[in-house]
């Protein structure tokens, strides 16, 4: 990944104003789940996987960057990422993620990112 890590790859084919909840999410090495949230927000852009029964449950917390590919027809998003790399994310904490830096941290060390957003800390 490049750049900001909570922002779409010019190529992921990201359509503004597209809502992407349900849409199925394919890892590289298979389905992962369906989408139950997004963000568009600058600088901000994440994917909610519900993984059901694949992780019993599990949600998880995708930034934009991991979108490799979208699929309107199908209803499909692509993202670069394995299954065991999405597995072993950090679950997705509704009430951590609303401004709390050390989830952030933690979500741009598994990334690969080692800071938040893709940049140094302010």
């Amino acid at each position: 990944m490049t750049g900001n890590m909570w922002n779409y790859g010019s190529t992921a084919g990201r359509q503004a104003g597209v809502d992407l909840i349900g849409y199925k999410v394919e890892a590289t090495d298979g389905s992962i789940g369906k989408v139950d949230k997004h963000s568009d927000d600058a600088d901000a852009a994440y994917l909610v996987v519900d993984t059901g029964v694949w992780i019993f449950g599990k949600e998880v917390l995708l930034p934009a960057s991991t979108v490799v590919g979208i699929d309107p027809n199908e209803r499909k998003i692509f993202v670069g990422l394995t299954k065991q790399e999405i597995k072993d994310a950090p679950e997705f904490d509704r009430e951590k993620h609303l401004g709390n830096q050390g989830y952030h941290d933690e979500l741009g060390t598994h990334y690969g990112r080692g800071t938040p957003f893709g940049g140094p800390h302010a």
